[in-house]
């Protein structure tokens, strides 16, 4: 007999799939399924909700229905509302919200890093902090329209004290799990304290307060529409309670719906400049 001979089998290279590729085309059909089934719960909701309406099984003058709702943002963006043009009104809350947001975003890192890393001011500042935190910022909105009257300042105050406290309390724990390593490394190469707080305690508390900006913004425009809910001159707060004052369930309904669409493309924004500045973060796997 002869002797057997082993062989390797020889492996073409060309028919074996790229393990990459695969896994993008996967992503990328899980990607159009998600928005495929987001599209068709939506439509359910708001078909059953029409249907329900028309068999007036539930009652269409408080629930009011989608149809009636798409014609008062229609009637608004066309003809405008009693308070002026929709556009006036979205620009009112949005300054209000954004400006706001921008003082207690601003306020919230710089209390948080300083407390975060001095510990003096944390113990001496900590028991007022919390106190002030168990206060129910929304009961304020009343008290900043008597300081600082109808116009826009009170429903800034109202977006500054909610955003605050979520950003405070971020950054402070943010700059509180700092790695002990890198700040004694730092010291070690003769970095200053404040070099130390720039360098290293800011960066690597960055992705805690980016986690609390998405949230913020919210919370800023939830600020605004109180105040202007309670009492203004302009804005989709303003909307909200002129609905409610004439029972018109569409126009609630509506200032919600435009409100969302605001906080949506305030949270697109956010979520894009933090995908570019975490470039260098991996990905999470699906």
């Amino acid at each position: 007999m002869s002797p057997e001979v082993l062989s390797t089998p020889v492996v073409d290279t060309a028919k074996v799939p790229d393990r990459a590729q695969t896994r993008a085309q996967a992503a990328r059909r899980r990607k159009a399924l998600v928005a495929a089934v987001r599209v068709l719960l939506l439509v359910a909701v708001l078909g059953l909700w029409e249907g329900l309406s028309r068999a007036k099984i539930i009652d269409p003058f408080n629930f009011s229905m989608p149809s009636q709702i798409w014609d008062q943002i229609w009637t608004w963006v066309m003809h405008g509302t009693a308070q002026g043009s929709l556009g006036e009104q979205i620009w009112a809350t949005l300054q209000e919200a954004l400006l706001g947001w921008i003082i207690g975003v601003v306020a919230g890192v710089l209390f948080g890093i300083a407390l975060g890393r001095i510990a003096f001011l944390a113990d001496v500042l900590g028991p007022y902090v919390k106190v002030l935190n168990s206060i129910p910022r929304i009961v304020l909105a009343p008290i900043f329209l008597i300081w600082f009257g109808l116009g826009p300042a009170s429903k800034v105050a109202s977006a500054v004290v909610l955003v605050f406290f979520p950003v405070f309390f971020n950054a402070f724990q943010g700059a509180r799990e700092v790695d002990g390593n890198l700040v004694a490394n730092a010291r070690i190469l003769g970095a200053s304290n404040r070099r130390v707080t720039l360098q290293v305690v800011i960066p690597s508390a960055t992705s805690w307060i980016f986690t609390s900006l998405h949230v913020s913004f919210g919370f800023a425009l939830i600020g605004a529409i109180v105040g202007e809910y309670i009492g203004a001159t302009k804005g989709i707060g303003l909307l909200v309670a002129a609905s409610q004052g004439t029972f018109n369930a569409a126009g609630v309904y509506a200032a919600m719906v435009i409100l969302a669409v605001v906080a949506l493309a305030a949270e697109g924004l956010l979520t894009f400049a933090e995908r570019r500045i975490f470039r260098w973060k991996p990905a999470h796997s699906g």
